[in-house]
């Protein structure tokens, strides 16, 4: 049985179609790109697969969610919020517990923001806010990872740290992305969109960028 599933799924907004009969099926394991131009409708279709699964997985969209207020540390934590009680949340919140905190290290390490734990989310850069966002979501410890532009706001070498993290954290994986080289690099099936319809669905292995022009044409 597939793990996610849309058949012939039409999407309209304010009478636009944004998706258009988009069939689709996932099965557990899979590495998946969606791709092609801004407001092909990959955000949307990412949306609608991560409502069939949400109780198990982790999303960082595009707004990443966290909370300006509080510290890098205080919004990774909020990954394993539901694995505790109100109490032991809120006394974190005041001091966090050091249990919590030697959880949370290794992931803001490899993730470059081990000066930054107790920085408010207001304080970092772009980057760092997705950085933060993608380790939420890595604590979490969710089965499937579903990111809205998840390295849009990272340097090359953060993009790539990055996404080995996602990959080795979670068996399956759904990426809207806008950078064809890692797309091409980090998963092992291309799903095109092009004018909400889907165009493209092809395995990675021996792709080029240079073979997805099509889809970035007007």
């Amino acid at each position: 049985m597939s793990l996610l599933n849309l058949d012939r799924k039409t999407v309209r907004y304010n009478g636009h179609s944004v998706l258009s009969e988009v069939s689709l099926r996932i099965e557990p394991g899979e590495k998946i790109a969606l791709i092609g131009q801004s407001g092909a409708g990959k955000s949307t279709l990412l949306e609608l697969l991560y409502e069939q699964t949400k109780a198990n997985a982790s999303l960082v969209p595009q707004e990443l969610g966290l909370v300006r207020s509080l510290s890098v540390f205080h919004n990774i934590f909020m990954g394993r919020l539901d694995r505790h009680g109100t109490w032991y949340n809120l006394a974190t919140l005041i001091k966090p517990f050091e249990a919590e905190v030697a959880q949370i290290k290794p992931i803001v390490e490899r993730l470059g923001l081990a000066d930054k734990l107790f920085a408010t989310i207001d304080q970092l850069s772009g980057g760092q806010q997705q950085r933060t966002a993608i380790g939420r979501a890595l604590h979490k410890g969710s089965d499937i990872f579903f990111g809205d532009e998840p390295v849009s706001a990272v340097d090359e070498r953060q993009a790539h740290t990055v996404m080995q993290c996602i990959n080795e954290a979670h068996e399956t994986v759904v990426l809207s992305m806008h950078d064809t080289n890692l797309a091409i690099s980090y998963t092992d099936r291309l799903i095109g969109l092009k004018g909400g319809e889907l165009v493209l669905d092809a395995p990675t292995k021996g792709m080029k960028a240079s073979d997805l022009d099509e889809l970035y044409s007007h």
